[in-house]
């Protein structure tokens, strides 16, 4: 499979989009203020027990306190505990645990009170972002993910990734972890290490091992609430978790993260150093590979596949809906069994496909085409595994029932991804008020006036729509020629497909938008 990465690089947000053989399956945000992403670690205080919830509200500096659930705690919080406090009293100055003495595992069963006090100090993990009006939700289980491992201290067991299958292979990296590493730390075994050196898993173990022993330093001298570790951004994190050889290109538009994006890969895979490029194109570069187009395609309440069938998605509080339509497609020398059956069939991929695309998360129910016959219902429910089996969120699928509804819980750890691609009427701007539309031209001349005259801006480039566009260049004498000589500027115009009618936007020499 070919896959890609694009990068976009805006002043105050960066858009990266996965491509897998040219289909947008992957699309994410990450904006450059964004406070609390998951695997982040914050040193919080107790805010409130709460008993019949057994969990307790812990405040690490977010509006509202993050949630932490007795079930979250983790086996060996108490170990957790102890260490801290060791470091909190200066009684420890050394961050790997070879003598330290682990306490006994908390009971399943147990009752959060007696584990923990109010304004006790904790560290903490976020495991879900803010999502609506719910604060985080932490876990008091640490662990530190890498390119192979993910090291876990307290614990001394070592755990391999289902996907490796290979016996003489799981005994072989259980046998190398096992040599290498430190008492009282235990190993995740991710499933990218398959088939890997000693050397390559060592180097991996040594840098989580110096990011414990960083957080451990900077953990004697914070106080709550503050965050002891940074998990890598969103872009960094998609790196280290997807890149393999299935990887062809990584695609960025800016200079200063496409040289952090080729150093971060030359620490975690230096052979791969030659996919990180550097998009110099006049074009944006989500025009430029069509994700702009695919956006617009697949996000909203109605999504079309090929073939005229398409899904119906609705979001409520508690789930999810998807309704499948087969539209005009109906083959004649088929039965209606069949046809349903190939409807059902090319809609599941696209719902696959929607469920990672917008990041799903929670229960979703599906209301596939009835099938009547009980071998045409596996053949949906083995193609809708076979499917999602490419989405790393956590998830469970149910059989069709009997009416025909497909059931699926899928991990939600950041809030939705959800794009407005409703477009304003270009009569009115969105206002409901009629703007005269010759006065259209008039009010870019204005703008223009007052953005070299009064602020001063020497370098000026003007978005707008291709009709737009190609009326303003129009022409030996064209109005773009005419602003230069009443301006003694030269106004670069750019044509944007993805603009509706009478849109249009000012950018600076830095490719920043002037806001008006």
């Amino acid at each position: 499979m070919n896959k890609e990465l694009i990068i976009n690089s805006a002043s105050s947000e960066v858009d990266i989009a996965l491509l897998e053989d040219k289909f947008l399956v992957e699309l994410h945000k990450e904006k450059s203020n964004s406070n609390f992403s998951v695997g982040d670690i914050y040193l919080g205080k107790v805010r409130k027990i709460m008993p019949g919830l057994n969990a307790a509200f812990i405040d690490i500096g977010y509006e509202k306190d993050a949630f932490l659930h007795y079930l979250d705690l983790g086996a060996q919080v108490k170990s957790l505990n102890k260490f801290s406090n060791k470091v909190f009293e200066s009684k420890t100055k050394h961050p790997l645990l070879e003598n330290f003495n682990l306490e006994n595992d908390i009971e399943k069963t147990g009752k959060i009170s007696n584990v923990l006090r109010s304004n006790q100090r904790i560290l903490v993990q976020i495991a879900k972002e803010p999502i609506s009006t719910k604060g985080p939700r932490v876990s008091s289980e640490i662990s530190f993910a890498g390119r192979y491992l993910v090291l876990m201290p307290f614990y001394n067991r070592i755990s391999i990734s289902q996907k490796i299958k290979s016996i003489e292979e799981r005994n072989r990296l259980k046998r190398l972890i096992q040599s290498i590493k430190p008492k009282n730390f235990g190993v995740i075994i991710r499933t990218v290490a398959e088939n890997k050196l000693v050397a390559d898993l060592d180097n991996d173990l040594k840098n989580l091992l110096h990011k414990w022993e960083n957080s451990i330093k900077k953990l004697s001298l914070s106080k709550p609430p503050q965050k002891i570790v940074s998990e890598l951004d969103r872009t960094s994190a998609i790196l280290r978790d997807l890149l393999n050889e299935s990887f062809n290109n990584i695609y960025v538009n800016d200079q200063i993260l496409y040289e952090d994006t080729k150093n971060f890969i030359r620490s975690i895979a230096p052979d791969k150093i030659n996919i990180v490029k550097y998009y110099k194109g006049k074009t944006p570069i989500f025009e430029h590979f069509g994700i702009d187009r695919q956006i617009k395609n697949s996000f909203g309440k109605t999504v079309t596949i090929r073939g005229g069938i398409y899904l119906i998605i609705e979001h409520t509080e508690a789930m999810h809906v998807i309704d499948v339509n087969s539209g005009h497609k109906v083959n004649k020398d088929n039965t209606q069994e069949n046809n349903a059956l190939e409807v059902n069939l090319d809609a599941a991929i696209e719902i696959a496909r929607q469920l990672r695309l917008r990041d799903m998360g929670g229960i979703i129910v599906i209301d596939f085409i009835d099938l009547h016959q009980a071998a045409n219902r596996r053949k949906l429910f083995q193609k809708l595994k076979e499917e999602m089996s490419k989405d790393r969120a956590k998830h469970s699928i149910l059989p069709p029932s009997k009416f025909g509804l497909v059931q699926i819980t899928r991990q939600r750890v950041r809030p939705e991804m959800n794009i407005d691609i409703v477009e304003k009427c270009p009569v009115c701007d969105g206002s409901g008020e009629i703007k005269p539309s010759l006065l259209f031209i008039d009010e870019i001349e204005s703008n223009i006036k007052y953005l070299i005259q009064d602020q001063n801006e020497n370098h000026l480039k003007l978005a707008l729509h291709p009709f737009i566009y190609a009326y303003l260049i129009k022409g030996i004498f064209s109005i773009q020629f005419k602003w230069f000589f009443k301006f003694k500027k030269w106004i670069k115009l750019r044509s944007i497909p993805s603009y509706h009618f009478l849109e249009y936007h000012f950018f600076n020499k830095n490719n920043d938008e002037i806001k008006m």
